[in-house]
């Protein structure tokens, strides 16, 4: 049978670009479809801070996509519960990186990782909206609208990187928060000194991550009250973000940039059709607590494009190499995910026993430097640390 390419990547996104840069140097021919119009254009419409975790940075390092971006780094996470004692600090030079993580614009990662993609010679395709992927032969078959016309690409293995891409390309145990992220820039009356905040409201986290002189918010409220806020008045809107986070940076002096997006917990089974495989959020979509979305999707990424490189184009789909992919994923994917529903499920509640287990743990996790250390260099490198 004659292909059309070798891999085809469902999702332009900042994964699915990253699959493609990770194979640039192998013979394989890899084609993205991305079903947003150019990237610019597209990730300007959305607000979303980016945590990008010290072993990401490595990641892109290596892909040559990191010295472009403009990152804000953390120095410091300060962790807190509302209206409870307990704390963690943990610090870069505790940990011995530079720097914990980095925030970024989704809008800047998304166009360096495509624009970087392309000119490593990949065959991106914008406003390529894929409907169907069917088992043809040796191979699958993608069916896609471009600019209006139906199109057909054969391929060797399709990667879907993109979580909105195709509905039930996998069988999913899906968990629905009932809750909103509520994303917008913020300006207080302290500066922030480079220290990120995670801290747990009856409503769910809020964090607060360093962006230049403004502060990335990510506030996890149910629907109705993230509805709520996104249209209040600002000084409504300033005056309950003091009420849920408290005095530490002053009083928050301005909002821009509100928005809000529903949250869930998605983890296929990996169990995907023959020929095709998930990565990124059509993997797993977890909440935004502890911002370890993007960095799980990235290492799924590379892991993939490891087992690719080693592989002769006609056993792409074979079985035993993505059996391999699958196995090397399991731990982190599931670790990672757990990790993010638990504290979810742990710090969302009002509970008066759970309030005081809570600040007891933390309390002794941030007294004690080699737990403190692992949970820090867990949030960095994943299971690999």
């Amino acid at each position: 049978m004659e292909f059309d390419t070798d891999i085809a990547i469902v999702g332009g996104g900042p994964v699915g670009a990253a699959l493609a840069l990770a194979l640039r140097n192998s013979p394989l021919r890899v084609t993205l479809l991305e079903a947003r119009s150019a990237p610019a254009a597209s990730a300007a419409r959305d607000p979303r801070p980016i945590a990008i975790s010290h072993g990401s940075r490595l990641l892109l390092e290596r892909l040559d996509a990191w010295r472009t971006l403009m990152p804000a780094p953390i120095a410091h996470i300060h962790v807190s519960q509302r209206g409870g004692f307990g704390r963690i600090a943990l610090s870069a030079r505790d940990a011995g990186v530079p720097a914990l993580g980095y925030v970024v614009d989704y809008s800047d990662v998304f166009t360096n990782l495509a624009n970087a993609a392309r000119v490593a010679g990949s065959d991106y395709r914008d406003d390529a909206r894929v409907s169907a992927i069917h088992r043809d032969g040796d191979g699958c078959r993608i069916d896609y609208a471009l600019g209006g016309d139906t199109a057909a690409l054969h391929a060797r293995l399709a990667v879907v990187a993109d979580g909105g891409a195709i509905d039930g390309i996998a069988p999913a145990k899906v968990v629905d928060y009932a809750q909103c992220a509520l994303t917008a820039r913020v300006r207080a009356a302290q500066p922030h000194r480079d220290t990120a905040y995670e801290r747990f409201t009856t409503e769910g986290p809020l964090a607060l991550l360093p962006f230049g002189t403004e502060m990335a918010l990510v506030w996890t409220l149910t629907a109705a009250r993230a509805q709520w806020l996104e249209g209040a008045a600002e000084s409504e809107f300033l005056a309950a973000l003091r009420n849920a986070f408290g005095g530490r940076m002053g009083e928050f002096t301005q909002v821009a940039r509100r928005a809000s997006y529903p949250l869930m917990l998605r983890l296929s089974a990996h169990a995907d059709p023959a020929h095709v495989v998930t990565i990124g959020n059509a993997a797993q979509t977890l909440h935004p607590v502890a911002g370890q979305g993007f960095n799980l999707g990235l290492r799924d990424a590379w892991e993939l494009a490891q087992v690719l490189c080693t592989t002769p184009a006609q056993a792409l789909a074979s079985p035993d190499g993505l059996r391999r992919y699958r196995n090397a994923r399991r731990l982190d994917r599931l670790a990672t995910a757990g990790t993010t529903h638990a504290l979810v499920r742990l710090f969302s509640n009002d509970f008066f026993a759970l309030g005081a287990a809570r600040g007891a743990g933390m309390t002794l996790l941030g007294c004690v430097p080699p737990a403190r250390d692992f949970l820090a260099r867990r949030m960095i490198f994943g299971t690999h640390g």
